[in-house]
């Protein structure tokens, strides 16, 4: 059975581990970036908590002793349903099982003037792009002409209340406080703000209410603005404008409000629902076709516990992969269908981390929430065992260590390309 696998998330990453060295699979899995890279510490890369290759991981070194497992730089153009096969801008590829397992993009909702200014946070690039535009305008905050000027260069502003907004907001707060005076002590940091905007009435509205008023505790300790039921209504590049006519000067929002599916071309549309996601049964299979399935973020599977589709979260994902990979398994060994796993998922809980030694932690059963010390160290213990390759744990955790104890990294370096008409 020849398995192409498009995505190397959580998703297609663990059903592409699951089929490895299976007897009967040949497996092709197809990025357009040749390593894994572990979202949930964006953050982290951006204000240069981590280096960029410590949350990533070369898919070929995953597969240094695989005889089945084959991997292919692309960008899938187009699927052709009755052919079974898709193309790339390089070549046309068979198949006798598709899985998209593409993820999620930043969603803008048709704000192009958004989407033309502000950082998104979704690719590990756009990770470091955000750290070199936040550390490039302090620099140049240092020679600003005017008060006005040297505000807009300080001040941040996050779109979004979610796991990401919180942990960046957080993250951003403790670099004010601990490192950038020390960095640039000719500015007054005093008057530097950073503005937490959530569109509903609280922030991590996913998690339980005790988490979120312990998230917002925990921001506002740390000097973030958290501004609730707060929409935004454009952005210029140097001015917020929010709905209700209000203005903040930033010339850095961070926009963490909403994603949408990869959806490569070839599906039908009357299968895409809100969120650009694809329509599956409870199999992981797309509505009315025999061998294209999909996992992860681009997934919608109504079932009764969702009944308005599953949270866009990695365990999801993983879990929908172990439950592809032994279907595909029977299915190769011609096995009756009786079977065959439908997927459920099994929530093992939430988390979000505000700061050192600040998190929140829900677990559903049994029911229980934590929060300070205890959940930090939970999220820490967590994102650890996650993370691909001892290496990459290792010097995870060394970081950890080093800016617990001094507050501090020295990951703050901007590159710049120096050839004519390059930018950083």
């Amino acid at each position: 059975m020849k398995v192409v696998i498009v995505g190397a998330g959580f998703g297609g990453l663990r059903l592409a581990r699951k089929l490895n060295n299976k007897p009967g699979f040949e497996v092709i899995l197809i990025d357009r970036f040749n390593f894994h890279q572990f979202q949930p510490l964006f953050y982290q890369v951006a204000t240069a908590g981590l280096d960029a290759s410590n949350i990533s991981f070369p898919l070929r070194k995953v597969f240094h002793k695989s005889k089945n497992v084959r991997i292919r730089l692309a960008e899938v153009k187009e699927i052709i349903q009755a052919e079974n096969k898709i193309i790339t801008q390089e070549e046309e590829i068979g198949y006798d099982v598709l899985v998209l397992a593409t993820g999620a993009d930043t969603n803008f909702f048709g704000n192009e003037k958004m989407a033309a200014n502000a950082f998104p946070m979704k690719t590990t690039v756009e990770a470091l792009q955000l750290r070199y535009r936040i550390l490039q305008n302090f620099e140049k905050a240092l020679t600003a002409n005017d008060e006005s000027a040297v505000r807009r260069l300080m001040n941040i502003v996050v779109v979004g209340g979610g796991p990401t907004g919180v942990e960046v907001s957080g993250a951003l707060a403790e670099m004010k406080k601990f490192v950038l005076p020390k960095d640039y002590p000719e500015l007054d940091f005093s008057k530097m703000k950073i503005y937490l905007l959530e569109g509903s009435n609280r922030l991590l509205s996913a998690m339980s209410e005790k988490s979120s008023l312990r998230s917002k505790k925990y921001l506002e300790r740390l000097g973030v603005d958290v501004l609730t039921d707060t929409l935004v209504k454009e952005y210029d590049g140097e001015k917020v404008t929010l709905q209700n006519g209000k203005q903040i000067e930033s010339s850095i929002v961070i926009w963490a409000a909403g994603i949408k599916g990869n959806i490569p071309n070839g599906v039908s549309k009357e299968l895409i629902v809100k969120g650009n996601r694809i329509i599956t049964d409870r199999y992981c299979k797309l509505i009315n076709t025999e061998n294209i399935y999909a996992i992860g973020d681009i997934a919608y599977m109504e079932t009764p516990k969702y009944p308005k589709g599953h949270p866009q979260v990695a365990p999801v994902a993983i879990q929908q992969a172990d439950v592809l990979a032994h279907n595909l398994r029977l299915m190769e060994r011609k096995s009756d269908e009786a079977g065959f796993f439908e997927f459920e998922y099994r929530d093992k809980g939430a988390m979000a981390t505000v700061g050192k030694n600040l998190a929140v932690v829900d677990i559903p059963k049994p029911k229980l929430h934590f929060g300070g010390f205890f959940a930090w160290m939970i999220w820490m213990s967590l994102h650890l065992m996650l993370i691909l390759g001892v290496k990459n744990r290792f010097f995870i955790f060394i970081n950890w260590l080093d800016n617990y104890i001094t507050r501090d990294q020295n990951l703050r370096l901007i590159f710049r390309d120096r050839r004519p008409g390059k930018t950083t």
